[in-house]
């Protein structure tokens, strides 16, 4: 299962994609809003608590000052990957990109690109996909039907 959380609703139509991906590949999700500001003890127990309800990857989505991905890594044994969210209040996104990049070591947040969900969603079936045949083998045929669209844009161009 992967956990989805996001720092506020205005955060969803970019994590939609994250959700969409991994649904689409039959992965469990669970999602949630979590505001590592607003919520703090809501992010504490999700953080210590998610592995021991099947979790096996989080995606944190979060704009602004973008404390939630680092603040979940921070307590809970699961890969974290973190997604930057440009919000209204942000500065062009990048301060979310640089709060979410910038972890001090030991504390690892695998971080995609701003309002990236997608890439979060397949790189979490990929983490799971190293454990899991099933999960795998979608992985392997997504990859391949990206290959065959280029194959085809190609055969389009040169015409």
């Amino acid at each position: 299962m992967v956990g989805i959380i996001m720092g506020s609703d205005s955060d969803l139509p970019i994590m939609q994609e994250a959700i969409d991906v991994l649904e689409s590949m039959d992965i469990q999700i669970e999602v949630d809003i979590v505001s590592a500001h607003r919520t703090p003890e809501k992010l504490f127990d999700y953080a210590t608590n998610a592995h021991k309800r099947g979790v096996q990857v989080i995606i944190a989505g979060a704009g602004g000052a973008a404390h939630l991905p680092g603040m979940v890594a921070s307590m809970s044994p699961l890969p974290v990957i973190g997604v930057p969210v440009k919000s209204r209040n942000s500065i062009d996104g990048w301060d979310s990109v640089l709060s979410i990049l910038q972890m001090p070591g030991g504390v690892p947040v695998a971080t995609v690109a701003l309002d990236g969900a997608k890439n979060a969603g397949i790189l979490a079936a990929q983490i799971i996909g190293a454990s899991d045949k099933c999960v795998l083998d979608k992985i392997i045929a997504y990859k391949e039907g990206l290959k065959l669209k280029v194959e085809k844009a190609s055969e389009r161009v040169k015409k």
